[in-house]
Protein backbone atom coordinates (compact mmCIF):
# COMPACT_ATOMS: atom_id res chain seq x y z
CA UNK A 1 0.00 0.00 0.00
CA UNK A 2 0.79 3.46 -0.79
CA UNK A 3 1.83 6.26 1.95
CA UNK A 4 0.70 10.18 2.47
CA UNK A 5 3.94 11.98 2.15
CA UNK A 6 4.00 15.93 2.07
CA UNK A 7 5.67 15.82 -1.30
CA UNK A 8 2.44 13.45 -2.85
CA UNK A 9 0.12 15.94 -0.98
CA UNK A 10 1.67 19.45 -3.00
CA UNK A 11 1.31 17.38 -6.02
CA UNK A 12 -2.00 16.61 -5.43
CA UNK A 13 -3.11 20.58 -4.62
CA UNK A 14 -1.24 21.53 -7.73
CA UNK A 15 -2.89 19.17 -10.10
CA UNK A 16 -6.72 20.00 -8.57
CA UNK A 17 -5.61 24.12 -8.96
CA UNK A 18 -4.50 23.75 -12.39
CA UNK A 19 -6.77 20.42 -13.61
CA UNK A 20 -3.73 18.61 -15.10
CA UNK A 21 -1.24 16.47 -14.87
CA UNK A 22 1.44 18.53 -17.09
CA UNK A 23 0.08 21.81 -15.76
CA UNK A 24 1.16 20.66 -12.67
CA UNK A 25 4.53 19.41 -13.55
CA UNK A 26 5.34 22.85 -15.06
CA UNK A 27 4.18 24.36 -11.78
CA UNK A 28 6.56 21.94 -9.85
CA UNK A 29 8.97 21.31 -12.35
CA UNK A 30 8.50 18.26 -12.18
CA UNK A 31 8.44 15.33 -15.24
CA UNK A 32 4.86 14.45 -15.71
CA UNK A 33 5.82 11.09 -15.19
CA UNK A 34 6.91 12.19 -11.62
CA UNK A 35 3.45 13.84 -11.14
CA UNK A 36 1.74 10.36 -12.63
CA UNK A 37 3.96 7.96 -10.02
CA UNK A 38 2.82 10.79 -6.99
CA UNK A 39 -0.70 10.53 -8.04
CA UNK A 40 -0.57 6.69 -8.41
CA UNK A 41 1.30 6.48 -5.00
CA UNK A 42 -1.69 8.55 -3.32
CA UNK A 43 -4.34 6.79 -4.87
CA UNK A 44 -3.13 3.29 -3.79
CA UNK A 45 -3.18 4.92 -0.23
CA UNK A 46 -6.66 6.08 -0.60
CA UNK A 47 -8.04 3.08 -2.20
CA UNK A 48 -10.15 4.71 -4.87
CA UNK A 49 -9.32 7.16 -7.48
CA UNK A 50 -8.83 11.03 -6.84
CA UNK A 51 -8.91 12.36 -10.26
CA UNK A 52 -11.13 11.92 -13.23
CA UNK A 53 -11.37 12.73 -16.67
CA UNK A 54 -12.80 16.21 -17.18
CA UNK A 55 -13.87 18.24 -20.37
CA UNK A 56 -10.33 19.79 -20.11
CA UNK A 57 -8.05 17.88 -18.31
CA UNK A 58 -9.17 16.21 -15.06
CA UNK A 59 -10.83 17.09 -11.72
CA UNK A 60 -10.62 15.85 -8.23
CA UNK A 61 -13.31 12.72 -7.57
CA UNK A 62 -15.35 12.72 -4.52
CA UNK A 63 -12.46 10.67 -2.73
CA UNK A 64 -9.74 13.40 -4.17
CA UNK A 65 -11.78 16.36 -2.89
CA UNK A 66 -11.75 14.73 0.61
CA UNK A 67 -7.85 14.27 0.66
CA UNK A 68 -7.49 17.64 -0.53
CA UNK A 69 -9.43 19.31 2.34
CA UNK A 70 -6.63 17.62 4.62
CA UNK A 71 -3.53 18.21 2.24
CA UNK A 72 -4.75 21.81 2.27
CA UNK A 73 -4.47 22.03 6.00
CA UNK A 74 -1.35 19.84 6.79
CA UNK A 75 0.43 22.13 3.86
CA UNK A 76 -0.24 25.40 5.29
CA UNK A 77 0.73 24.03 8.53
CA UNK A 78 4.01 22.64 7.27
CA UNK A 79 4.13 26.12 5.57
CA UNK A 80 3.41 27.95 8.89
CA UNK A 81 5.94 25.86 10.37
CA UNK A 82 8.77 26.72 7.62
CA UNK A 83 7.71 30.31 8.03
CA UNK A 84 8.10 30.37 11.54
CA UNK A 85 11.48 28.86 11.76
CA UNK A 86 12.89 31.45 9.26
CA UNK A 87 11.70 33.91 11.29
CA UNK A 88 13.53 33.07 14.21
CA UNK A 89 16.66 32.60 12.41
CA UNK A 90 16.20 35.88 11.03
CA UNK A 91 15.26 37.05 14.75
CA UNK A 92 18.81 35.78 16.14
CA UNK A 93 20.42 37.52 13.35
CA UNK A 94 19.41 40.85 14.35
CA UNK A 95 17.06 41.27 11.13
CA UNK A 96 13.81 43.01 10.37
CA UNK A 97 11.77 42.22 7.54
CA UNK A 98 9.99 46.14 6.81
CA UNK A 99 6.69 46.26 4.28
CA UNK A 100 6.12 49.64 2.61
CA UNK A 101 3.83 50.70 0.07
CA UNK A 102 6.04 52.61 -2.72
CA UNK A 103 5.11 56.36 -1.60
CA UNK A 104 5.97 55.65 1.73
CA UNK A 105 9.32 53.76 0.19
CA UNK A 106 10.00 57.06 -2.03
CA UNK A 107 9.86 59.62 0.93
CA UNK A 108 9.56 58.04 4.53
CA UNK A 109 11.45 54.92 4.69
CA UNK A 110 15.07 55.68 3.41
CA UNK A 111 15.01 58.04 6.37
CA UNK A 112 14.44 55.45 8.66
CA UNK A 113 16.67 53.15 6.95
CA UNK A 114 19.57 55.44 7.23
CA UNK A 115 18.74 56.45 10.75
CA UNK A 116 18.44 52.95 12.16
CA UNK A 117 21.95 51.68 10.29
CA UNK A 118 23.49 54.79 12.13
CA UNK A 119 22.05 54.27 15.53
CA UNK A 120 22.05 50.37 15.69
CA UNK A 121 24.29 48.88 13.11
CA UNK A 122 23.61 45.42 14.82
CA UNK A 123 20.06 45.44 12.91
CA UNK A 124 19.32 44.84 9.58
CA UNK A 125 16.34 46.36 8.29
CA UNK A 126 15.15 44.02 4.86
CA UNK A 127 12.90 46.15 2.74
CA UNK A 128 9.97 44.78 0.59
CA UNK A 129 8.11 47.16 -1.53
CA UNK A 130 4.15 46.78 -2.49
CA UNK A 131 0.66 47.42 -2.24
CA UNK A 132 -1.20 48.15 1.11
CA UNK A 133 -2.91 44.93 0.92
CA UNK A 134 -0.32 42.89 -0.42
CA UNK A 135 1.45 44.06 3.04
CA UNK A 136 -1.49 43.00 5.21
CA UNK A 137 -1.12 39.47 3.49
CA UNK A 138 2.46 39.74 4.15
CA UNK A 139 1.73 40.48 7.64
CA UNK A 140 -0.35 37.81 8.18
CA UNK A 141 1.24 35.25 6.40
CA UNK A 142 4.70 36.08 8.76
CA UNK A 143 6.36 37.64 5.86
CA UNK A 144 7.31 40.54 7.16
CA UNK A 145 7.24 42.10 10.48
CA UNK A 146 6.50 45.92 10.18
CA UNK A 147 4.17 47.42 7.39
CA UNK A 148 3.93 50.92 6.56
CA UNK A 149 0.20 50.77 5.15
CA UNK A 150 -2.22 53.07 3.43
CA UNK A 151 -5.20 52.13 5.87
CA UNK A 152 -6.02 50.82 9.01
CA UNK A 153 -4.96 47.13 9.64
CA UNK A 154 -7.96 45.29 11.71
CA UNK A 155 -6.49 42.00 11.74
CA UNK A 156 -6.11 39.79 14.49
CA UNK A 157 -2.43 39.40 15.38
CA UNK A 158 -1.59 42.36 14.17
CA UNK A 159 -1.01 46.03 16.23
CA UNK A 160 -1.73 48.99 14.05
CA UNK A 161 -0.93 52.63 15.19
CA UNK A 162 -1.18 55.90 13.11
CA UNK A 163 2.24 57.05 11.95
CA UNK A 164 1.59 60.34 10.05
CA UNK A 165 -1.13 62.44 8.30
CA UNK A 166 -0.85 62.60 4.37
CA UNK A 167 -2.58 65.14 3.05
CA UNK A 168 -3.76 64.72 -1.10
CA UNK A 169 -2.18 67.22 -3.06
CA UNK A 170 -3.92 67.91 -6.58
CA UNK A 171 -1.55 67.54 -9.60
CA UNK A 172 -1.37 70.09 -12.63
CA UNK A 173 0.18 70.63 -15.81
CA UNK A 174 2.59 73.79 -15.47
CA UNK A 175 0.50 75.26 -18.15
CA UNK A 176 -2.36 74.99 -16.10
CA UNK A 177 -4.40 77.92 -14.66
CA UNK A 178 -4.15 76.51 -11.33
CA UNK A 179 -0.17 76.08 -11.81
CA UNK A 180 0.42 79.23 -9.10
CA UNK A 181 -1.81 78.11 -6.73
CA UNK A 182 -1.15 77.39 -3.67
CA UNK A 183 -4.37 75.88 -2.38
CA UNK A 184 -7.53 75.61 -4.23
CA UNK A 185 -11.36 74.32 -3.09
CA UNK A 186 -12.34 70.73 -3.62
CA UNK A 187 -15.74 72.20 -5.60
CA UNK A 188 -13.40 74.30 -7.78
CA UNK A 189 -12.20 70.70 -9.16
CA UNK A 190 -15.31 69.27 -9.82
CA UNK A 191 -14.88 70.07 -13.83
CA UNK A 192 -11.62 69.30 -14.42
CA UNK A 193 -11.16 66.30 -16.25
CA UNK A 194 -9.76 63.78 -13.58
CA UNK A 195 -6.79 61.04 -14.44
CA UNK A 196 -7.47 58.26 -11.87
CA UNK A 197 -6.42 54.80 -10.72
CA UNK A 198 -8.77 51.60 -9.49
CA UNK A 199 -9.35 51.93 -5.56
CA UNK A 200 -7.18 55.08 -5.55
CA UNK A 201 -8.31 58.27 -3.00
CA UNK A 202 -10.39 59.87 -5.82
CA UNK A 203 -12.56 56.50 -4.75
CA UNK A 204 -12.63 57.49 -1.40
CA UNK A 205 -13.52 61.08 -2.20
CA UNK A 206 -16.01 60.12 -4.12
CA UNK A 207 -17.49 58.08 -1.00
CA UNK A 208 -17.40 60.08 1.43
CA UNK A 209 -18.40 63.73 -0.14
CA UNK A 210 -19.85 63.05 -2.67
CA UNK A 211 -17.43 64.49 -5.28
CA UNK A 212 -18.00 62.66 -8.80
CA UNK A 213 -15.53 64.46 -10.88
CA UNK A 214 -15.29 63.05 -14.56
CA UNK A 215 -12.44 60.54 -15.18
CA UNK A 216 -11.15 60.90 -18.63
CA UNK A 217 -7.89 58.40 -17.68
CA UNK A 218 -7.84 55.53 -15.54
CA UNK A 219 -4.24 54.06 -15.42
CA UNK A 220 -2.43 51.82 -12.76
CA UNK A 221 1.02 53.88 -12.31
CA UNK A 222 2.10 57.08 -10.73
CA UNK A 223 4.64 57.54 -13.53
CA UNK A 224 1.57 57.02 -16.44
CA UNK A 225 -0.96 59.52 -14.39
CA UNK A 226 2.12 62.27 -13.94
CA UNK A 227 2.57 61.81 -17.41
CA UNK A 228 -0.84 62.70 -18.73
CA UNK A 229 -1.15 65.43 -16.32
CA UNK A 230 1.92 67.40 -17.99
CA UNK A 231 0.26 66.91 -20.93
CA UNK A 232 -2.18 69.08 -19.91
CA UNK A 233 -4.84 66.10 -20.34
CA UNK A 234 -6.24 66.30 -16.75
CA UNK A 235 -5.59 66.12 -12.72
CA UNK A 236 -4.75 64.24 -10.36
CA UNK A 237 -4.81 63.50 -6.81
CA UNK A 238 -0.86 63.04 -5.38
CA UNK A 239 -0.21 61.90 -1.62
CA UNK A 240 2.23 64.71 0.27
CA UNK A 241 4.90 62.20 0.84
CA UNK A 242 5.06 61.48 -3.40
CA UNK A 243 6.22 65.56 -3.27
CA UNK A 244 9.86 65.18 -3.42
CA UNK A 245 9.40 62.88 -6.27
CA UNK A 246 7.21 64.83 -8.52
CA UNK A 247 8.62 65.95 -11.95
CA UNK A 248 9.58 69.25 -13.27
CA UNK A 249 6.47 69.61 -15.78
CA UNK A 250 3.92 68.82 -12.74
CA UNK A 251 2.88 71.35 -10.40
CA UNK A 252 1.08 70.71 -6.99
CA UNK A 253 -1.76 72.81 -4.89
CA UNK A 254 -2.96 72.06 -1.72
CA UNK A 255 -6.97 71.01 -1.24
CA UNK A 256 -8.56 73.59 1.18
CA UNK A 257 -10.97 72.43 3.02
CA UNK A 258 -12.15 68.76 4.39
CA UNK A 259 -9.98 65.74 6.11
CA UNK A 260 -11.15 63.13 3.81
CA UNK A 261 -8.97 64.73 1.70
CA UNK A 262 -5.88 63.55 3.50
CA UNK A 263 -5.01 59.71 4.53
CA UNK A 264 -3.79 58.27 7.66
CA UNK A 265 -0.39 56.23 7.60
CA UNK A 266 -0.35 53.21 9.53
CA UNK A 267 2.20 50.96 11.52
CA UNK A 268 1.53 47.51 11.16
CA UNK A 269 3.25 45.18 13.76
CA UNK A 270 2.87 41.50 14.13
CA UNK A 271 2.65 40.33 17.56
CA UNK A 272 5.28 37.76 17.12
CA UNK A 273 8.15 40.02 15.61
CA UNK A 274 11.58 40.13 17.11
CA UNK A 275 12.11 42.60 19.74
CA UNK A 276 14.32 44.56 17.25
CA UNK A 277 11.41 45.21 14.75
CA UNK A 278 9.97 48.13 17.96
CA UNK A 279 13.84 49.52 17.74
CA UNK A 280 12.46 50.07 14.14
CA UNK A 281 9.33 51.13 14.66
CA UNK A 282 10.40 53.71 17.30
CA UNK A 283 12.61 55.36 14.46
CA UNK A 284 9.82 55.37 12.17
CA UNK A 285 7.61 57.36 14.47
CA UNK A 286 10.42 59.71 15.30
Amino acid sequence: MGELTLQGLRVLREVARRGSFSAAADALDYTQSAVSRQVATLEAAAGAPLFERAARGVRPTEAGRLLLGRAEAILDEVDGAHRDLAAARDAARGLVRLGAFPTAIAALVPRTMALAAQRHPEIEVRLREGTTPAQLRRLVRGEVDLAVLGALADTPGLTSAPLLEDPMLVAVGRGHPLAGRRQVALDALAGEAWIAGAGDVTSTLAAELDFHPPVRFAVREWTAKLGLVAAGLGVTLVPALAAPAIRDDVALVRIDGPPAAARTVHLARRDAAPPQADVVAAVLHE
